[in-house]
């Protein structure tokens, strides 16, 4: 077994206690909040005492702790996610709805971050101490410290209210029209990434300019091979290791930053599912939405492991 499967192994084997660490959290959180899923269901309707103490028997509210988790991991395991307290609609029904928009903002953003950092890092690197090196390195900066949400306004009042280039907010299927997506996507994305772009534009940065001075890249250059051919092949590959790293770390905030985001241009996904649960009292729905966030983040950051050790040839090449 090559050290490469090994690891894979090892990352596969955490995500069991990891997801169930994750589920325990979230339901003792949810248990021990103000929120009442009785009181929910019975919004606006004056209900009785005796009614209220029905419906918590009916759902097992008055159960134990213990026993009420047993039956939440049970529910989970069979992809039960519980139902909404308001419109007696299951969880899993409202989330699947909501997901595939998050989801393509997500990705989106994440494309349009790598592409960003990986132009704008490797131009730094290659000119570096020069007029474009200074550049890219002032702007990263300012994306740093430039919040998403802030973004996202200015991109509205200049970009779509006082240019019209761009729809202010809602969402159109790409099945119904490609273009339409990509216009009512395209500011969402594009404020969800810049800052993220603009970290890994100095992560891309140093380590190009690490990779660049190493000695076989001057023997490679010196024995005549062009420095595209050099950088191409082996200085990028071997230069993003750390950018992949940190790009994990990052995926939660794309994740968390998409439910403020949409919520800004009005988006029917996740970020409004759970910003209208929270508002009206829906702890299942609420629930529902931060398990399946946080499942979303494990996920993507096991596939961001596996293209660390793609790219990373000490790890790819050990031996058994």
């Amino acid at each position: 077994m090559t050290a490469v499967v090994r690891i894979l192994v090892r990352r596969l084997a955490l995500l069991v206690p990891l997801m169930l660490g994750i589920v325990l959290f979230v339901f003792l959180v949810m248990r021990f909040s103000d929120t009442d899923p009785a009181s929910a269901f019975f919004q606006g309707a004056n209900p009785t005492p005796g009614q209220l103490r029905a419906f918590r028997e009916e759902h097992g509210l008055l159960d134990p702790l213990p026993v009420r988790y047993a039956h939440f991991v049970d529910d989970l395991l069979h992809g039960d996610l519980g139902t909404s307290a308001l419109t007696g609609a299951p969880v899993l029904e409202l989330v699947a709805t909501a997901l595939p928009l998050t989801l393509q903002l997500t990705f989106l953003g994440l494309g349009i971050a790598m592409v960003l950092a990986l132009l704008g890092g490797v131009a730094a690197a290659i000119h570096r101490d020069q007029v474009p090196d200074h550049l890219v390195r002032a702007v990263s900066l300012i994306g740093v410290a430039a919040p998403g949400f802030w973004l996202a306004l200015l991109m509205i009042q200049y970009l779509a209210v006082e240019l019209g280039w761009f729809p202010t907010g809602g969402y159109i299927n790409p099945a119904d029209s490609v273009t339409g997506w990509l216009s009512t996507m395209a500011l969402p994305a594009l404020a969800l990434s810049l800052p993220v772009a603009a970290q890994l534009t100095r992560v891309v940065r140093t380590s190009m300019v690490e990779e660049l001075d190493r000695d076989y890249v001057r023997t490679a250059i010196g024995s005549g091979l062009p420095p595209r051919v050099v950088v191409g092949r082996n200085v990028l590959r071997n230069a993003l290791v750390n950018p992949l790293t940190v790009l994990g770390l990052r995926v939660g905030y794309l994740l968390g930053g998409a439910v403020v985001i949409e919520t800004i241009f009005a988006l029917p996904g996740m970020g409004k599912l759970m910003i209208d649960a929270v508002k009206n009292g829906d702890p299942a729905v609420v629930q529902g939405v931060v398990l399946t966030t946080a499942a979303g983040f494990v996920v993507v950051n096991l596939v961001i492991d596996i293209l660390y050790l793609l790219v990373n040839p000490r790890l790819r090449d050990a031996g058994p």
